[in-house]
């Protein structure tokens, strides 16, 4: 989304480095990944290679708006989809980072991005499209013959694209999701009441008062018969 240019901006800078001249290179002189012919077409029609060494933030921020980031329509791709397709223009062309984009998202490969491109990368998950292109985008320039002498570089800046756009995605999916709802607080129950004893039934005045007299009319009963044995003994004893 147009949000995110300035980041997506700021992470391609990083790749790009500053001022290259490299022979090897097929873009020529380059500043801060603005190529000469670039700065000519919009900001210097006659500029030099000193003129394109002292480009300013701001020309810089126009120049990639215009020639990289409108022109894969990155304001209307997903958080993160954004940011892996301009990358790609940046390094490759914008036409052929619309192209990967378009068979990773199983449209007709015309490099012109478009409502149907739009309507497909936007209905597919961003993660999905994130790895799909990166994927192709590494194997495409394992292909090229400056593969040996930048092969290192883009091997990690591919890796560092990756990484950073599936963190985009992730990022804006969290915000969007719908907060939970608050569950109200759960009333404890109290703990039930343990069922009263009942008294069970107590012995009554009188009826502790004959236990009594029984027990001693008992006591008395063996008394009398141990004293009645040795009467018994005494007296067939005196006869």
């Amino acid at each position: 989304m147009d949000r995110n240019f300035a980041r997506a901006l700021a992470l391609v800078l990083k790749s790009e480095g500053g001022w290259s001249d490299n022979p090897a290179d097929p873009g020529g002189a380059i500043m801060k990944g603005v190529t000469l012919a670039n700065f000519r077409r919009y900001v210097k029609a006659d500029a030099t290679k000193a003129d394109l060494r002292g480009i300013h933030d701001g020309q810089i921020a126009t120049i990639y708006r215009r020639f990289y980031w409108d022109a894969v329509h990155g304001a209307e791709l997903p958080d993160g989809v954004d940011h892996a397709v301009f990358d790609f223009a940046v390094n490759s062309g914008p036409g052929r980072a619309a192209k990967y984009l378009q068979a990773a998202v199983g449209v007709a490969q015309d490099g012109r991005i478009g409502p149907v491109t739009l309507s497909a990368a936007n209905a597919k998950p961003a993660g999905v499209i994130i790895d799909a292109l990166c994927d192709a985008r590494l194997t495409f320039l394992k292909r090229l013959p400056t593969w040996p002498t930048f092969g290192r570089g883009w091997s990690d800046r591919v890796k560092s694209v990756r990484i950073q756009a599936l963190l985009m995605s992730a990022q804006r999916q969290a915000a969007a999701a719908p907060e939970p709802v608050a569950q109200p607080p759960e009333v404890e129950k109290p703990a039930a009441e343990a069922p009263a004893i009942q008294p069970g039934p107590s012995a009554s005045p009188s009826g502790g008062k004959a236990a009594a007299a029984a027990g001693i009319v008992v006591l008395m009963a063996g008394t009398l018969a141990v004293f009645w044995h040795h009467v018994t003994e005494f007296f067939g004893s005196v006869f």
